[in-house]
């Protein structure tokens, strides 16, 4: 039986969370347009050019490696600097964003977010996708 569209992305989301290199969350993203086409992919990763914390080891501050930029900000960031636009996309994600990546994606134009794990689920994130009208579907 052919996939759905929504589990063909969560498997390329997966697929893509396998690149991180921070090992405390092998976290996946990708942004996909109104014609089912993916625009971006991010993962959880060190600045570019930058030692990475598979290679070095953390950079911890408050329980959180400050060293890592989160999967969906990679994916916005791609975008961001390439010019392509992401109003009215989708973004799959293998963990629920936090708080920052929540504000972040809405702010970008991001209609619909589609997770895998309930992973520090944000009680003011939820608050936000609500008062947004931002379709939110836990696809376990």
């Amino acid at each position: 039986m052919r996939k759905s569209w929504d589990e063909y992305f969560m498997e390329i989301t997966e697929m893509v969370a396998t690149r991180s290199t921070c090992d405390r969350a092998f976290v996946g993203c990708i942004l996909v347009n109104k014609d089912n086409r993916i625009v971006s992919t991010g993962y959880n990763g060190s600045l570019s050019g930058n030692k990475s914390c598979d290679e070095i080891g953390h950079t911890m501050r408050d329980g959180h490696c400050i060293a890592t930029i989160h999967a969906e900000m990679n994916a916005l960031l791609y975008c961001a600097k390439e010019g392509i636009s992401v109003k009215g996309c989708k973004c799959y994600v293998t963990h629920f964003p936090c708080l920052n990546c929540t504000k972040a994606l809405l702010q970008a134009g991001i209609t619909e977010i589609y997770y895998k794990d309930d992973y520090r689920v944000d009680e003011y994130a939820l608050e936000l996708i609500k008062n947004n009208k931002i379709k939110l579907v836990n696809m376990k």
